[in-house]
């Protein structure tokens, strides 16, 4: 499935917090990531709005800059009213009115429990939302490129516009602790290195800043494009459309993301083990087919043998069951012998099943495998009684307006 993550650039600001963002002039240009696959980069730069390529699904990236980060624990509140809880519980903690704020909760976080959570400017994002759905994508996640998480990871980069050196390098470090965004320049970023008996910390860079955040760190990093950095984001089950950002549709929305989560990398030996479940189902369901094939004409071959080896005068084998009836019927007639569907079997069934209390039948007629029987004076439930003596025997019987019909039951029929 393909996807296509478009670079939000960062909320412009005034001042020394403008130049600390790496904020620059955009005009109607998008930073843009294409992916065929979800896992490898297929292309990426800058286009207008209306050039920007499709692909099936479509996310945002967010600036390091543009989000903050909090720990508190979950409340137990409704859905309804868990964003003014949170917004309540972290007063304390924002810069900004909370209001203003769009918070949005970790994945997975359940009440009671310690879980991250994430602010950004309301405002801005919705208006950046917007003008990208009136350009017609439709964004169905919003996510921070870094994250706090139990594996330690840092990543060096320069914002946009900025030079390769220590004095414009920023440093975004993202732990169990929390996500700290700090130049390299003066000791503060030193001095907020894990300590040595920390876990190791992954470390990675952007190419044009590797030489010299090997330098600063005096030790190797993993180079790592801006592109590769966003798409690795995408494979994250973050997402910041929560609360009154939240994307309509939500259960189509819920389809997407499953069918996104099924596709992803981490379900692929799943995909494979069930594509090999269903082929394995087909081979064995056209292995027992022809099992039985086999078997049903080795059936009709042993028919076939037999009515040969019974009856050596017939010459053409059509239907083994049929010819052996109508053969063994013939024979029978010549030995003078009465079979099922003559008058005398008839006869016979009818009067082993008879009502006992009703006197002689008052007319009958006969004709080849069928018997009618005309009894004026018997009652439904009489009828019933005959009925039900002559079926196990493998008759069928039909009666109405003072007469019962008797034959044999079709071969298979369920009485």
């Amino acid at each position: 499935m393909s996807v296509l993550v478009i670079l939000l650039p960062p909320r412009a600001r005034l001042g020394a917090r403008a130049a600390a963002a790496g904020a620059v002039p955009v005009g109607d240009d998008y930073g843009y990531v294409l992916s065929t696959d979800g896992v490898h980069v297929t292309r990426h730069g800058r286009a207008p709005l209306a050039l920007l390529p499709r692909a099936d699904s479509v996310v945002a990236v967010l600036a390091d800059s543009d989000l903050s980060w909090h720990r508190l624990t979950l409340p137990k509140a409704p859905g309804a009213k868990l964003r003014a809880a949170l917004g309540g519980l972290l007063e304390e903690q924002l810069l900004e009115d909370g209001d203003a704020l769009h918070l949005a909760l970790a994945p997975q976080a359940r009440a009671g429990e310690p879980t991250w959570v994430a602010a950004v400017h309301k405002a801005w994002l919705r208006t950046e939302l917007d003008k990208l759905e009136q350009g017609g994508l439709s964004i169905e996640r919003v996510l921070p490129p870094s994250w706090p998480g139990d594996a330690p990871q840092g990543h060096f980069f320069a914002p946009a516009g900025a030079e390769g050196d220590d004095a414009h390098i920023l440093l975004c470090h993202a732990d169990e602790q929390g996500l700290r965004l700090l130049r390299l320049q003066g000791s503060l970023a030193r001095a907020l290195l894990p300590a040595a008996d920390a876990p190791p910390t992954l470390w990675s860079a952007e190419p044009a800043v590797a030489a010299a955040a090997e330098r600063w760190l005096g030790s190797s990093v993993q180079v790592r494009t801006e592109a590769e950095r966003a798409l690795l984001a995408t494979r994250s089950l973050w997402n910041l459309r929560q609360f009154d950002l939240a994307p309509r549709h939500r259960g189509t929305r819920a389809l997407r993301d499953l069918l996104r989560q099924w596709l992803s990398p981490a379900w692929r030996p799943a995909r494979i083990g069930l594509v090999a479940l269903l082929l394995l189902q087909v081979l064995g369901l056209n292995a027992w087919a022809w099992q039985q094939r086999q078997a049903l004409s080795a059936k009709r071959l042993a028919q076939e043998q037999l009515l040969r080896a019974t009856f050596p005068q017939l010459r053409t084998v059509l239907d083994a069951p049929l010819q052996m009836q109508r053969e063994t019927d013939a024979l029978r007639a010549a030995a003078g012998r009465a079979g099922d569907n003559d008058l005398e079997g008839l006869l016979g069934a009818a009067a082993a099943a008879w009502p006992q209390g009703q006197g002689p039948v008052q007319g009958l007629r006969f004709e080849p495998g069928k018997l009618t029987l005309s009894v004026p004076g018997w009652s439904a439930a009489q009828v019933a009684q005959f009925r039900d003596r002559l079926r196990p025997g493998g008759w069928l019987v039909e009666g109405g307006e003072g007469q019962v019909s008797l034959s044999r039951a079709p071969s298979g029929a369920k009485s």
